[in-house]
């Protein structure tokens, strides 16, 4: 999930940008924008930063192993000729 810091700061930059006239009229205006925001952004289906490392690092040593099976199986096949 999004980092809920990341999140707050969102918010308020966008209520930073309303015209003040605007925001007093809506007191709760940033905190309705992070509701939306977190709404909005939950049914994209992102993940974090840190599983998108962890899956990077499990892809990484994934096709590692797959190229050195490759290469025994190539060792094992040509010493069988």
């Amino acid at each position: 999930m999004l980092d809920p810091k990341k999140l707050e700061e969102l918010a308020k930059q966008i209520t930073s940008a309303i015209p003040p006239g605007v925001k007093s009229m809506a007191e709760g205006a940033e905190a309705r924008v992070k509701q939306v925001l977190q709404a909005q952004l939950s049914r994209m289906d992102f993940v974090s930063r840190e599983e998108f490392e962890v899956q990077t690092q499990v892809l990484i040593r994934t096709r590692e192993k797959l190229e050195a099976l490759e290469a025994r199986v190539t060792a094992l096949e040509n010493t069988s000729d």
